[in-house]
Order: C-alpha cells, then sequence, then structure tokens
C-alpha cells in the first residue's frame, strides 16, 4: 500500500504537470526517464527519490516545497472535502479546463474572480 505522502507528492505532480500543460511523455523526456516512472509518481505507487524530485521541480518550474504544500491539512480536511467533491477533480476535463483558463486571467483580476466564487459558494 502506498504511503499518504507519496500519493499526496504523486498528486501535486500531476496538478502541476496538468496546470503547465505538459503531458507525462513530456515530463519524462526532460527529466531523463520513461513515461510509465511518470505513471507511477503520480499515484503513489513509487516513491519519489529526492533528486528526481529536484529534477521534476525544476522541470515543472516549481519549489521542491510546492510538492508539501497543504499535506499537514489534507488528512484534516479529508473528511470534510470527501462529501463534495469527486475524488479525482482534475481527472474532470472540465475541471482542468476551468483551472487552466483561471491561470491564464491576469493575477489582479483572479483574485477578484476567486472572491466572488468564494461569496458564490458561500450563498449556494
Amino acid at each position: 500500500m502506498a504511503h499518504p505522502v507519496d500519493v499526496h507528492v504523486g498528486k501535486r505532480i500531476r496538478h502541476r504537470r496538468w496546470l503547465v500543460g505538459m503531458t507525462q511523455q513530456q515530463l519524462a523526456e526532460h527529466v531523463g526517464i520513461k513515461f510509465q516512472q511518470i505513471q507511477k509518481y503520480e499515484t503513489g505507487a513509487n516513491r519519489v527519490s529526492a533528486s528526481r524530485l529536484w529534477d521534476i521541480a525544476d522541470a515543472l518550474d516549481v519549489p521542491v516545497s510546492f510538492f508539501f504544500e497543504g499535506i499537514e491539512s489534507e488528512a484534516e480536511d479529508v473528511a470534510e472535502k470527501a462529501e463534495s467533491i469527486p475524488a479525482d477533480i482534475l481527472g474532470d476535463k472540465e475541471a482542468l479546463d476551468l483551472v487552466r483558463s483561471y491561470y491564464a486571467i491576469p493575477e489582479n483580476q483572479r483574485r477578484r474572480l476567486f472572491e466572488l466564487a468564494r461569496v458564490l459558494s458561500d450563498v449556494a
């Protein structure tokens, strides 16, 4: 069984890869491994070594710490979020398109859109 930290890191790798519009094959080529290994990292089936995580962070243009963000609160939030959010929301093409579009908006407008969405979700 995969360790929860490995699963979290894998999800963060997939999340960032999708946000930048990179395929598993492209990431694998940049890092110098086969795409099947990226698949195993993203599912948490294989643990990512420190040096490989460093290379992946470089390829995805994020600090290594990005892959560990939210891990402390993840366990607390799992029960709450499980009821309202699909298990693999970024596996949904519509959700992925929405996230990409969101990040294409200039930052100041993006913050206002985020606040609007938060208010609307509180009202719903």
